[in-house]
Order: C-alpha cells, then sequence, then structure tokens
C-alpha cells in the first residue's frame, strides 16, 4: 500500500495546549518517549493520571506497528467504538482498513458465547496478522489469545484494554503470557476511548518517525 508523504498529522491547539498541562502535572516516570506519548494521550483522553503507572509495554510494540503499517496491515477492533475513535487519525496517517470485529459476527451464537468473542475469531481468520484493538469486551481478548495460542492468529500488535469486572482482569492475565506484542491497561481499567487513544497515539508516532 502506498503511503503519500503530502499529509501531515497536525494536533488541535486546545489539545496542544492540554498536552502542556498534562507535562505539568505528570510527575517522575521512566517512561520512554514513546511511551510518554501514549500515556499523555490516554490521559488527555481521561483526565487520569493514574494510566501512566497502569500501561504495561512488551515486545517492543512500536516497532512492531511500524512494520505492521508500513505493510498495510488491517486494524480489527473489537466494538464499533473504538474503530469511530480511530478513524480519524488512520485517514490521516497510515490509512489502515479497520474492521469492528462485532459487524462480523454471526447473528446467533452459542450460550457461552459472545457476538465480539466470534466476531474477533472470524476477523483473525481473515485478517491473522492484524493489528488488534480491544477497548471494551474481554470475551474478544479471550477469543484472541486462544487464536493466538492455538497458533491459528500471530497478530502484529495487541491493545488490550477491556474495562469492567467479569473477565477483564483474566483476559489481560493471559495476554501477559503470550509471546506476542502488546499495549496492556493493567486491572480492571481501560474502554473504548482508552484503546483508540492508544492507537492512535501509535499512529501518529510511527506516521512522524516515519523518514
Amino acid at each position: 500500500m502506498s503511503k503519500s508523504s503530502e499529509y501531515e498529522y497536525k494536533e488541535h491547539r486546545i489539545t496542544l495546549a492540554s498536552f502542556a498541562q498534562i507535562d505539568q502535572e505528570m510527575g517522575p516516570h521512566e517512561l520512554t518517549p514513546v511511551e510518554y506519548a501514549i500515556a499523555r494521550r490516554v490521559v488527555h483522553t481521561t483526565a487520569d493520571f493514574e494510566f501512566k503507572q497502569l500501561l504495561q509495554f512488551s515486545g517492543e510494540p512500536i516497532m512492531a506497528a511500524t512494520v505492521a503499517f508500513q505493510q498495510g496491515a488491517t486494524i480489527i477492533t473489537d466494538v464499533s467504538m473504538v474503530a469511530a475513535g480511530i478513524r480519524g487519525v488512520a485517514a490521516k496517517t497510515w490509512k489502515s482498513a479497520i474492521i469492528p470485529a462485532i459487524k462480523h459476527a454471526p447473528a446467533r451464537v452459542l450460550p457461552h458465547q459472545t457476538r465480539s468473542s466470534e466476531g474477533m475469531r472470524q476477523c483473525l481468520q481473515r485478517y491473522p496478522g492484524a493489528i488488534v484493538a480491544v477497548g471494551n469486551a474481554p470475551t474478544a481478548l479471550l477469543s484472541l489469545c486462544a487464536e493466538v495460542a492455538n497458533k491459528q492468529a500471530s497478530p502484529a500488535l495487541v491493545i488490550g484494554a477491556p474495562v469492567g469486572f467479569i473477565n477483564v482482569v483474566e483476559s489481560k492475565q493471559l495476554l501477559q503470557s503470550l509471546s506476542v506484542p502488546y499495549v496492556l491497561v493493567e486491572g480492571r481499567k481501560g474502554g473504548s476511548a482508552v484503546a483508540a487513544a492508544i492507537l492512535n497515539a501509535i499512529m501518529i508516532w510511527t506516521w512522524q518517525q516515519r523518514a
């Protein structure tokens, strides 16, 4: 997929002012520049500085994302809200195809399944090397982990940020046991906006560093 160099991603002035305020309040940290850029965008989205401690990075996720974007990798999201949250940045940067797994789920699923989990499985079968962002459904992350464990998929990057109480922590712990590049939000916190913020930060960073 060819990428035009005429497009440059520019932040809105209010966003830049917010980033400046966040920089003043962020406090001490040991994040690398790109990890800080991700944390800052998540804090900007949530107004919650705790995410600075909750973000985990494994498997050189930024390098993995760069290679995947350059190769035209598809982005799979668990739900439409994550897809909506990244569409604008994707259009201004890598122009990646975005597929919400929920839209590819069968009309009916078995009682022990969810539409998100089945949709994720279907999408991974079609795009086994995709970039995947999960911001809502832990069952979608569990399905992804099962596909990876069974060697049916090898995603280029996984963003694990489901939110809630049931199977949320367990799904993230399972992701941590796999040898795939990931950015993870520890514990119960997360959400569609958080997953979108993480992936937006990665798209912007990799696009601006492409030269």
